[in-house]
């Protein structure tokens, strides 16, 4: 009982010191939501066959739920294939929040999110220029450029100020924040830190792997617990960008929901799993 009480402190005492900066980061992201969400849709939406381009550098936006109407889009035959997978590969879900609470990770946020860009451009050109003309129609999908039917996933809380928004989605990921440091404290204590961090160390290639896994997960939880594991030293920065370019938070979701094709669903949950673990295999032996 008293080890699982000093864990919980501890817990409690990392989770209380990214409060403010946690804070202040989603009360940004409600502004973007609120006062230039609708801008944000209508340029993904008039990207055309290039895209991608605005894709990968809008999904970069910490907005809650981008991801969703990208997969809405898509099944509307809004958007490109390339352009989905240029908005999952570049959508961070929590993490950028997460990482943003932690002024010492700030280097490593900013190297993440242009590293995302860049992915999310190259997967979304390598998948509507060259592999258009040999992939068959049903799998590409029946890009048409306009709405045949649009159904947006979800409509934001207009009706709360942005304060009391930001503070409820803070209290929510501190919730899970507090969940995994807590989880992830006791293992660390019962097995011993070292023993932990050799068995992921051994695990080479497949730790990326692994991560992409969990970054498919289709809730926010996956990409709290790859930022927590990696700011706990537990995984390699290449294994945190596998798992958060693999993940599309709600997005995968709602594409498996909406569009009706299980072809194309399972085709671009396949390329966003094997684009996660390649990259992070290949950060694995870069100097990051």
């Amino acid at each position: 009982m008293e080890l699982i009480l000093d864990v919980l402190l501890d817990a409690l005492i990392d989770g209380a010191k990214m409060l403010p900066f946690l804070y202040l980061a989603y009360l940004l992201i409600e502004w973007l939501e609120r006062n230039h969400g609708q801008r944000i849709e209508n340029a993904l939406a008039g990207g055309g066959r290039w895209g991608f381009v605005p894709g990968a550098v809008l999904g970069c936006v910490p907005q809650c739920g981008f991801s969703a109407v990208a997969a809405n889009f898509y099944a509307s035959r809004v958007i490109t294939p390339g352009t989905l997978l240029a908005v999952f590969v570049a959508t961070s879900d929590e993490a950028i929040p997460l990482l943003a609470a932690e002024p010492g990770m700030w280097g490593t946020l900013a190297v993440l999110l242009v590293l995302k860009v860049i992915l999310g451009m190259a997967a979304g050109f390598v998948l509507d220029v060259p592999l258009r003309r040999v992939l068959p129609q049903s799998l590409y999908g029946g890009y048409a450029g306009h709405a045949d039917e649009v159904d947006c996933h979800e409509e934001h809380e207009e009706h709360s100020g942005i304060f009391l928004a930001a503070l409820r989605h803070t209290l929510e990921i501190f919730a899970f924040i507090l969940l995994f440091s807590f989880l992830i404290g006791l293992v660390f204590e019962l097995v011993g830190e070292g023993a932990i961090t050799a068995l992921l160390g051994r695990m080479g290639p497949f730790q990326p792997m692994v991560a992409a896994l969990i970054g498919l997960v289709p809730n926010c939880a996956a990409s709290v617990l790859l930022a927590q594991l990696y700011m706990q030293g537990a995984i390699t920065f290449g294994s945190l960008m596998a798992g958060l370019t693999a993940g599309a938070g709600i997005g995968l979701a709602v594409l498996w929901r909406v569009n009706p094709s299980w072809k194309q669903n399972l085709f671009m949950t396949g390329l966003l799993w094997a684009a996660g673990a390649a990259v992070g295999i290949v950060l694995q032996f870069l100097p990051i």
